[in-house]
Parts: C-alpha cells; sequence; structure tokens
C-alpha cells in the first residue's frame, strides 16, 4: 500500500505594525557588509520593502505570547526601516510585511536567521550589466541609474561598456571561458566583429592577457600623445569627423585616434598653413616634415642674424618681474614647501623672463630672398621652426657686382627650387616596428638596430676624432698611403674626400645626442672664421699655426670616419663583406687609438633604443651582464613591457653595452669591463614586481564589478 506524502505548511505572512517589531538577539550577522543601512533606507524609501521579514512571536517567562515579535531573518531591512522611523519618513505604527514562523517550533531561530544569509545566491556581473542596459533602453539616464544604485557614474559607464562587448563574447565569459579583466580589455573597441576577430586569434593560445587584447584592438590606431596628435589637437581631429576609442577601465593617456589617415590630413594641412604663413616672410624655399633626420642642414650655410632689441617698456617689464622673482625667492626662502599661490606665480614670471630671451631674429632681405626654413614636429608637437639656410645653388656668384660672397662649392643638401615655393609638406615618420613577441632563444639582432647603434658609435668616433688631432693625421696619412701604394686597398672605415656621411638609419635621440652637440658647436665656431672665398680661404689656412692646422684638419677629417653596419652584398653593389670587415676592424682601433668610451659618450640602454626593440632572452642577457644573476632573476617572470622598463632601471647606473658598441680586443673577443660583471647583485626590485602570488587577473573590489549591488 502507498504511503501518502505528507504536505508541508508555509508560515502565514501579515502586515505588523513597526513599533511590535524587535531584532532579534538570534540573528547570525555581527560584521557589516555589503550595502550600507543608510543606503538601503534610501533603497526601501524608493522601492519599497521589496523582501518581507521573517518574524516569530515573542514569548514571557510562562511561555506566552507578549505581544511582540522577534525578527531573526532581515535584521539589516529593520535597521534600515528604523532609520526611516527616525528621520519621521515612516510612522511608528506603519504595517510591516512579514513572515510569522512557529514560536513553538522545533527548528531554532538561529538556524532560520543564519539560512536566510547562506542560501541567498549572489547575482551574476553579467545579469547586472544587462540590468544597467535594460534600465537605460528604457528611458533612464546613466546618472539616474548611478543615484537609484548610490554608485558613481563612472560605475555605471563601466557597466554599460561592458554589456556593449560582442553578445559573443558575454556569452562566453558568462561560461566563465574568459576572465572580467579578459572582457574589460574588449571594450576598449566598439567594433564587435574586430572583439570576435582578436578573440578567434588568442583563444587556443598562450598569450591572452588583457594587455595583448588591448594591443591588438588599437594596433591600427594612433595614441592621444602621439605628437601628432598634440599638434593637431584631439578636439580639432573630433571636430573633423574622427572617432576616439577610450579605455574607463584603466589610465589610457587620453585614450587612441581611430583614423590615422584623417590625423596624418589634419597634420598635413596644418604643417602647410604654418610653412604658408612662413613662405610669406620672403623665404625663397620651406622644407616641411614631420622630422628631419640627424645631419639635415649639412652643406648649407646658416645665416647670423640680429636678435631685436627690447623696447623702453618691456625691459622696464623684464627688470620688474626680476625683482618680484627674487623678492619672492627671498620672502620664502626658508620655507620647506612653498604655498600654492606662490609656486604658481613663480612659474608665471619664469615663462615670462623666457619668452623675453627668445627674442625673434631679423635677417637681412637679401639674404631672406636666398634662404629657406626647416618646419618640423617637436617631441612634445610643439611646431619648430628654424630659419636661415642658404643651399649651395643658391648662393650668389661672387663677381656679382657689390656682392663678395662665393658661391659654395657641392654639398648634400636637399634640391632646391627655382623660386618662392609653397611648402611641400611630407609626412615622413618612421613606422613603429611591431614589438618583438617572445621567442625561445636569443635571435640575432635585428639588422635596423645594428645600423642604428652603430650610428651612434660612428658619430661619437668623429667626435674623438676631432678631439685628437694626432690620430687623425694618422688616420688620413694610413688611407692616403693605402690608396697610393695598394693597388686593391679597400675603401676603410675613412672616406677621404672627405664626403660627409649619412646614416640610413637612426633613432630619434641621435640628434639630441652629446656628441651631436659638440659636433655642432664645433663646426659653427669655425664656421665663423673660415672664409667663404677660396683664395681667401688659401691665404687663410697658411696663416694658421701647426697647432690650429691640427685641429682643423682633425675637425674635417672626422666626418669622412665611416663606422657603419651594412648588410653585405657579393652580388657587386654597396659594400662586400670583405671591406664591411676591414671597415668595422679599423673603426676598433680608431676607437681604441682615441680611448672611445661609449657609455662616457653618453649611450645607456633605454626601451626605445635597445630594450624594447629586442626578445626577451636578449633583455636578461643584457641585466645578467650588467646588472648580475640576480637582477636577472628578479625580472625573469614578468612580461615584456615590464621586463624592458626595469631592466633599463636596473642598467642606468652600469657601464654595460650590447656588442655593436662594445670596444672589441686585438684578439677578436668582446670582453666586458670588470665593474659591469657584478654591478647589481644586490639589485632590489619595487615591491609589486616580487610579489610571487599575486594574481594578475584579480578586479579591485572597490569598483564594485566583481560583485553585484546586492539588496542587503
Amino acid at each position: 500500500m502507498a504511503t501518502a506524502i505528507q504536505k508541508i505548511t508555509l508560515s502565514s505572512a501579515r502586515d505588523i505594525p513597526f513599533n511590535k517589531l524587535v531584532l532579534s538577539q538570534a540573528n547570525v550577522r555581527r560584521i557589516k557588509a555589503g550595502v550600507s543601512i543608510d543606503e538601503m533606507a534610501e533603497s526601501i524609501a524608493r522601492r519599497g520593502l521589496i523582501q518581507s521579514l521573517h518574524v516569530r512571536p515573542a514569548l514571557d517567562a510562562d511561555g506566552h505570547e507578549t505581544g511582540m515579535f522577534e525578527v531573526p531573518a532581515g535584521g539589516r531591512r529593520y535597521r534600515a526601516l528604523e532609520v526611516l522611523v527616525k528621520q519621521k519618513r515612516l510612522a511608528r505604527t506603519a504595517p510591516v510585511p512579514c513572515v510569522v514562523g512557529d514560536a513553538n517550533s522545533d527548528i531554532l531561530i538561529d538556524e532560520v536567521s543564519l539560512v536566510e544569509n547562506m542560501e541567498r545566491a549572489p547575482l551574476h556581473p553579467l545579469d547586472q550589466f544587462r540590468a544597467f542596459q535594460a534600465m537605460r533602453d528604457k528611458g533612464m539616464t546613466e546618472e539616474a541609474i548611478a543615484a537609484a544604485f548610490f554608485v558613481g557614474v563612472t560605475i555605471v559607464k563601466q557597466r554599460l561598456r561592458l554589456a556593449a562587448v560582442a553578445p559573443a563574447l558575454l556569452e562566453i565569459y558568462a561560461e566563465d571561458g574568459m576572465t572580467l579583466e579578459q572582457l574589460m580589455a574588449f571594450t576598449v573597441s566598439p567594433d564587435h566583429d574586430r572583439q570576435q576577430q582578436v578573440w578567434d586569434a588568442i583563444k587556443e593560445g598562450w598569450q591572452k592577457e588583457p594587455y595583448h587584447i588591448r594591443r591588438m584592438l588599437t594596433e591600427t590606431t594612433v595614441r592621444a600623445s602621439d605628437r601628432r596628435a598634440i599638434f593637431v589637437g584631439v578636439e580639432a581631429y573630433e571636430a573633423a569627423g574622427g572617432l576616439m576609442l577610450r579605455d574607463l577601465f584603466q589610465s589610457d593617456d587620453g585614450g587612441w585616434l581611430q583614423d590615422p589617415a584623417l590625423l596624418d590630413r589634419l597634420v598635413a594641412e596644418k604643417l602647410k598653413l604654418a610653412a604658408d604663413e612662413i613662405a610669406s616672410e620672403g623665404w625663397k624655399w620651406v622644407d616641411a616634415a614631420l622630422s628631419f633626420p640627424y645631419g639635415h642642414e649639412q652643406g648649407l650655410r646658416e645665416l647670423v642674424g640680429t636678435a631685436v632689441d627690447l623696447t623702453d617698456e618691456e625691459r622696464a617689464t623684464r627688470d620688474a618681474l626680476r625683482d618680484e622673482y627674487d623678492r619672492l625667492e627671498a620672502e620664502y626662502s626658508e620655507t620647506d614647501e612653498l604655498p600654492d599661490a606662490i609656486d604658481v606665480r613663480l612659474g608665471e614670471i619664469e615663462q615670462a623672463l623666457e619668452a623675453f630671451e627668445q627674442r625673434p631674429t631679423v635677417y637681412d632681405p637679401a639674404d631672406i630672398a636666398i634662404a629657406g626654413v626647416f618646419v618640423s614636429l617637436d617631441s612634445d608637437g610643439s611646431l619648430s621652426v628654424d630659419r636661415g639656410y642658404v643651399r649651395p645653388e643658391d648662393e650668389r656668384p661672387v663677381d656679382a657686382e657689390g656682392d663678395d660672397t662665393p658661391e659654395f662649392d657641392g654639398g648634400d643638401g636637399p634640391a632646391a627650387t627655382p623660386a618662392v615655393q609653397r611648402a611641400v609638406i611630407t609626412i615622413g615618420g618612421q613606422p613603429a616596428e611591431p614589438e618583438d613577441e617572445e621567442e625561445d632563444g636569443a635571435k640575432p639582432l635585428p639588422e635596423r638596430l645594428v645600423i642604428e647603434l652603430t650610428a651612434h658609435r660612428t658619430l661619437a668616433l668623429r667626435n674623438t676624432v676631432a678631439e685628437h688631432p694626432d690620430v687623425a693625421m694618422t688616420l688620413l696619412l694610413h688611407k692616403l698611403a693605402s690608396d697610393t701604394f695598394r693597388r686593391t686597398a679597400p675603401t676603410g672605415c675613412l672616406e677621404a674626400s672627405v664626403r660627409h656621411i649619412f646614416f640610413s638609419a637612426q633613432s630619434e635621440e641621435l640628434k639630441d645626442s652629446p656628441a651631436a652637440h659638440e659636433i655642432a658647436d664645433r663646426h659653427a665656431r669655425w664656421g665663423d672664421h673660415v672664409p667663404a672665398d677660396d683664395q681667401a680661404l688659401w691665404d687663410w689656412l697658411t696663416q694658421l699655426d701647426p697647432g690650429t692646422r691640427l685641429d682643423l684638419l682633425a675637425h674635417c677629417v672626422s666626418f669622412g670616419v665611416n663606422a657603419l653596419f651594412e648588410r653585405p652584398n657579393p652580388c657587386g653593389s654597396g659594400v662586400s663583406q670583405h671591406c664591411l670587415d676591414v671597415r668595422l676592424a679599423q673603426a676598433d682601433r680608431l676607437a681604441r687609438e682615441t680611448g672611445l668610451d661609449m657609455v662616457t659618450a653618453g649611450w645607456r640602454a633605454t626601451v626605445g633604443n635597445y630594450l624594447g626593440r629586442v626578445t626577451k632572452p636578449r633583455i636578461l642577457e643584457a641585466v645578467r651582464e650588467g646588472a648580475g644573476e640576480r637582477a636577472a632573476q628578479l625580472i625573469d617572470h614578468l612580461k615584456k613591457g615590464d621586463m624592458a622598463k626595469e631592466a633599463e632601471r636596473l642598467l642606468a647606473d652600469t657601464c654595460w653595452l650590447p656588442e655593436p658598441l662594445r670596444l672589441t680586443s686585438l684578439d677578436g673577443d668582446q670582453p666586458i669591463p670588470d665593474d659591469q660583471t657584478d654591478a647589481g647583485e644586490d639589485t632590489d626590485l619595487p615591491d609589486f614586481l616580487t610579489d610571487e602570488g599575486e594574481d594578475e587577473d584579480a578586479v579591485d573590489d572597490e569598483d564594485g564589478i566583481q560583485h553585484a549591488v546586492a539588496a542587503e
């Protein structure tokens, strides 16, 4: 015979006046968590009491009901109602929906309180994202949603951005197929097709880090911190119809410009406007470009202008500013920290005084008619205008009436135009080379990097040769004797024409290196004395004392030094392997004779000039050689970007050099100085780089992204 299933009976629900309720001492919640009581009170005032309280009749000592009711489950809701009563926004006798349990039940009141809190299932973050999206679709603004849930507007925008990711990726996230940080990374681009392409490309691979996803989604964009973007301005770019990508979850330096072609067009247009304005001053030519390589003005005569004098009013203003600056400095010299207003004022005075120092230069109109201007962009996005350069073919003939300026002989300057021309703007920046990914071993250095490094060395060699006239004389005589007595003498590292050697590849920092500045200053000093007329130059040279002649010889010979690495071409054009070996061997000998040290010459390994351009094994090898094995072990777990940055710091105070910059010993080895081998054995890293159990995919709870806003 079948046994009848006993039916359960649910507790009844009824409205009980608030003043008949008391918080049970058996309530298990003791520690505050989640939404605050004040926020819950505001939520109840806005939406009403969504969830009833669970109560039991209170009994006296004899087991009789007292008319009061204990609240074992729903204590936070009770306290929120209590706050509303104290604020007189709720009557003390207001009925409260309650589920009334049996006072004589076998189930302990403590069990009811505990299970009420334990069985609550938290809302999945994706459900919250979609709920926010649904509320906005129904007309609620982001500000209204933020106010309704007592969060910042930024938090709401982040949730809405997450809900806007490609639906297929949201489903993968819902099934725990990707982490929340990975989902955040996909919000950088609103293009669902591109998001899906990136996920398809990485889902089966090992490299799924959020930074890698962001990089792939923005690889065809331009950062707002790029000099082109700064020069044009993000506002002008957006006004022209350009779209921006923004990252709501981490600092993005202003975002990314999504249309590089539009940006380049705006840069070209603005450069052309600037060039046209400068051309209206009467210059014969204006050459405009994003940047010019080192030595672009070689072979051109630089005009010497006259700085505009200050007016009496400007001079008085300058003196008053100096007096004010001295007074403020003296007044606050004893203070540990300047007040903000005084600090700002001192900065304003410094800028004003600097403006007085940067006076415009005036040139002779006759010189302007044959000279030109270089217009480019500085690294900070500001316009760089370099006026007053005369091309050799534009020099006035020596026999022109009333003009004794000779015609220059040759030169490697840019080609001139026959008349005043509108600025020709060419956007010539070098494309960013893709970042090397992790490889299994230390591959050979990239050819372009070797060329750039040897360009640094060549420039430094030129500088040291110019400082050692005796070596320059030996170098020149060696070259001349080789050409005279050896029928098949290779070219070697000295172009004894002397022909200036330009660099086919160079890093941006080369033109700002100490050697570049010293060479430019030395050339300018000689240029002030060397006569332009051929006969006058001959007469002047014959009158120089031997020491001065040697100094000038060393300076001229230095421009022919060529220690560049080139790819050998066995087919005849270019340089052969034999000639390249001879060139580099002679360059090493020249470096030894002049005592060249690339560290002393100012070269330091940075992310831009080496560490960010090579593989991780190469970075570790550099740190191991320069800072020691322990330093290498401390960074070997880092991602490549962080590894390169930390390696730059570790190598900053060492004498480490990459192979192309080291001085080769006579037996062909490339020794590392003793002070590089153990320089960093005790080097410490920041704490965040040595935390070994930190989960990179963890999300800050302050964002509240991992935890939905609970009802209580």
